[in-house]
């Protein structure tokens, strides 16, 4: 029996293989849904036996996986302070130390390691854990820790990262020895049974590393780096003359440009140093002095724009500082590499290594000339330095580009047949029945800080979110599957399902959050785009009524198929919009093309 182990609504959620709203729909609609049994008003904890008897009579029960069985009972030992402590002690178990646990739990934990090996068993139990704490733990995502030790060549070397959190860094590292860093306890235990179980030569210190060093005199091959951003009580006071600040005092507001000079004094000459930054430290005016020595001195080699979410550290769109410490001897470089790589993170890599072997480089990214950077700004920031570059650019590309996507354009296949009266209902019923949320934008946004905010004209451009705003109460955060409308009709935007969450909801935006078991976000878009007329006029515009909009009723699988064609349709008008931009460019290209004399009739 496992009556003892509590689970909560994400924890269903996976069970179930659904959507967290479902779970909250399920309390709402079934009187028999289990009653919690602990936890709190806004994170019930439920008894997973009674939610498995449920899902079994519902018929929507999912096997447990011994994994899933096995991290529920770790987090019903204990409470969520000493969770860690308790993953930690199971990674000791799968080493083969002794902890404090009971026999029952040791031996349930050897279980499933030897069913799914030391490494895979440790590594499922401590995602969940991340994922439980994502907001302290702040582990880098997978895909730009490969893209940091890609660049920074760290394979076979001895690596430190003085910030290590759970060790993600590390791990991908690759390297002969490494050594971390970090100011959590059990944190830095975590992230030492993580390595050692892959057979890694470790040192992990505990403290804070720009107050006390635990690698004071050591010199690594590479440092790669993710620190705290916008710490003010980083130790400016205590730590004014410190010897690490080779390339200035850093401000109290810059505590990123401690970390950069703390990674500086721990690389060998001739190592990298690949530390994230907010994009905001590229500009900062405060940081100008340091920012300018460190180009002087021939130091910092790269900046690597990325996507936001790219740290959790910040919503915002962090940047990649890459920084060589010269060898003696050493002329100091007359030029910096910019990149805009956005989410194309092997675009990053591409140009970092186009950069250092001198070739050609990719897109996006440009050579900047160190002395037309060091002016009174000394503004960093690739968007101002890196025109982005479209594949389109001359009038051979755009050609064989406008083919290419005229053979692509191709509308769906949707069959004829007699004209049919579908029962209809509405945004306004479906909302009051717990099916959908509507929510709508502010109408004035927070000052500028490093929230990501999707705008109005993002939407209609069908691209990132591009505006930035500083975090307060009542914003409304985007998640994946959400659907978002203009409110004005006739501005030229369409619904879209978002596919990416962490951003803001900006002005003059609505967001209609579905149940996905009930209403496919596809289907609700498609509709509202065909009902984009139901408004009121407000002024020479027409205000979007969401209550009024019209949906067809219709079983979830039908309206799926339905959504898989509204989506196609909705892509189809963007390849032909596209299609018309490049046409134009194309055009505008040929003309100046034969005048300049670069083009010739045939």
């Amino acid at each position: 029996m496992h009556d003892d182990v509590l689970v909560n609504a994400v924890d269903i959620a996976r069970l179930a293989d659904v959507g967290r709203a479902a779970v909250s729909n399920w309390r709402k609609r079934f009187d028999d849904f289990p009653q919690p049994v602990g936890g709190t008003a806004s994170s019930p904890a439920f008894s997973l036996a009674e939610v498995e008897q449920w899902l079994r009579k519902h018929d929507r029960y999912v096997e447990v996986a011994p994994l899933e069985r096995l991290w529920q009972r770790l987090r019903s030992s204990t409470d969520d302070l000493r969770l860690g402590e308790v993953v930690a002690d199971a990674g000791a178990v799968l080493l083969g130390e002794k902890t404090d646990l009971g026999r029952a739990l040791v031996e349930q934990i050897q279980e499933v390691g030897q069913a799914e090996g030391t490494v895979a068993a440790f590594d499922g139990i401590c995602e969940r854990y991340v994922d439980l704490h994502s907001r302290r733990l702040l582990a880098t995502p997978s895909e730009v820790a490969r893209l940091m030790v890609a660049i920074g060549a760290t394979s076979g070397g001895a690596v430190l990262d003085p910030s290590c959190g759970i060790g993600t860094l590390l791990l991908e590292s690759e390297g002969s020895q490494v050594f971390g860093q970090e100011l959590n306890e059990t944190t830095a235990r975590l992230a030492d049974i993580r390595l050692r179980l892959r057979g890694y030569r470790v040192r992990i210190e505990v403290g804070d590393s720009l107050r006390a060093d635990g690698f004071a005199g050591t010199q690594a091959d590479a440092v790669m780096c993710n620190p705290p951003f916008n710490e003010r009580s980083w130790g400016y006071d205590e730590l004014t003359s410190d010897p690490r600040w080779e390339f200035g005092l850093p401000p109290r507001g810059e505590s990123e440009l401690a970390w950069v000079q703390h990674c500086l004094a721990h690389v060998r000459p001739g190592g990298l140093v690949v530390i994230m930054m907010p994009g905001t430290a590229a500009g900062r005016r405060p940081g100008r002095r340091v920012r300018g020595n460190l180009l002087r001195a021939g130091v910092l080699r790269s900046i690597i724009s990325l996507f936001s979410g790219a740290t959790p550290a910040s919503s915002g769109a962090p940047d990649l500082w890459v920084l060589r410490k010269p060898e003696p001897g050493d002329e100091p470089p007359s030029e910096v590499l910019m990149v805009d790589a956005g989410e194309d993170t092997a675009l990053a890599e591409r140009a970092w290594r186009a950069f250092d072997r001198g070739d050609e480089l990719p897109g996006n990214s440009r050579v900047v000339r160190i002395i037309d950077l060091l002016d009174d700004e000394v503004d960093l920031t690739t968007s101002h330095r890196v025109a982005v570059q479209e594949p389109s650019s001359g009038f051979t590309v755009m050609s064989d580009r406008l083919s290419a996507s005229m053979k692509a354009l191709a509308p769906p296949k949707l069959a004829s047949r007699p004209r049919r009266d579908l029962a209809m209902t509405t945004i306004g019923e479906l909302a009051r029945a717990g099916v959908v949320a509507v929510m709508q934008g502010p109408v004035k946004l927070p000052d500028e800080g490093d929230l990501p905010v999707l705008t109005a004209k993002d939407l209609l451009l069908n691209r990132a979110p591009s505006g930035r705003i500083g975090d307060s109460p009542g914003l409304v955060r985007i998640e994946a599957g959400d659907v978002v409308a203009p409110l004005l009709a006739g501005s030229g935007a369409v619904p879209r399902v978002m596919d990416r969450a962490g951003a803001v909801l900006g002005p003059q935006l609505l967001l209609f959050r579905a149940d996905p078991e009930r209403l496919d976000p596809h289907f609700l878009a498609g509709c509202l785009r065909a009902g984009g007329a139901a408004g009121a006029r407000t002024g020479s515009a027409v205000r979007l009524d969401s209550r009024r909009a019209p949906l067809p009723r219709l079983a979830i699988e039908e309206q799926r198929r339905y959504g898989e064609a509204f989506r196609q349709l909705l892509a189809f008008e963007d390849s032909a919009r596209a299609l018309r931009e490049i046409s134009d460019n194309l055009v505008a290209a040929g003309i100046d093309g034969l005048l300049d004399g670069s083009l010739t009739p045939e």
